[in-house]
């Protein structure tokens, strides 16, 4: 199948697109900066996802992947508005088989700045809107909200002993998730599911559910 995954220089992105070329897939990337992937089946364009007046024609589109994504000024226009612009150019489309929207657990927490966590409060509602849309299509459309993930953009925690070790006393699981896991679900959810749709899929190692229960 023909994959169109956003933010594909690091991280979740990056990992997806590798996942998805190892299964057998022609992968198109898109990242506002160059990508380390060489592959006969993976076609990079260097572009801002907010630019619409970059975005490349690109047929056939039966998966597409929203992991472009940044922690700043910016949240609001890239995480949401960039992500609702691609998937309206690329994801609305009679071809489409899914559409994954990676989410946040702030999203379902509130957690984190706020920018950041109104913009992905704003994907999860988007996944409704859109499931139900393409729908007609027989397609599926999904958010995967990932709490810690060992990525570039999450170092300055990562990094710190003392912060992180605060983290993971708030983890029942007590580690975070690596990209290469993160694609695994995106690969599920995209190519194995083919009947859960309209849905926000808090994957956080239960950090959002650790709740103590005091009784005498």
């Amino acid at each position: 199948m023909k994959v169109l995954i956003t933010g594909t220089s690091s991280g979740i992105g990056l990992s997806s697109a590798g996942y998805f070329l190892k299964k057998g897939h022609e992968v198109v990337g898109f990242d506002k900066n160059p990508c380390e992937l060489v592959h006969e089946r993976y076609l990079h364009y260097t572009l801002d996802v907010r630019d619409e007046a970059r975005y490349p024609e690109v047929e056939g589109v039966e998966i597409l992947v929203n992991c472009a994504g940044v922690q700043n000024e910016d949240d609001i226009d890239v995480n949401l508005k960039g992500l609702i612009s691609i998937t309206e150019k690329y994801g609305i489309t009679p071809d489409i088989k899914s559409v994954v929207m990676i989410g946040s657990a702030s999203g379902h927490t509130g957690a984190e700045f706020p920018e950041y966590a109104a913009s992905k409060g704003g994907v999860l509602s988007y996944t409704k809107n859109v499931a139900m849309r393409i729908a007609a299509y027989g397609a599926t459309c999904n958010s995967l909200d990932f709490g810690g993930v060992l990525t570039p953009i999450n170092l300055p925690v990562i990094e710190d002993e003392k912060l992180f070790g605060q983290i993971m006393e708030l983890t029942p699981l007590k580690r975070w998730m690596s990209p290469v896991e993160c694609a695994e679900w995106i690969y599920f959810i995209s190519v194995t599911n083919k009947f859960c749709t309209g849905q926000n899929i808090l994957i956080d190692g239960g950090e959002a559910g650790n709740q103590k229960f005091i009784w005498p």
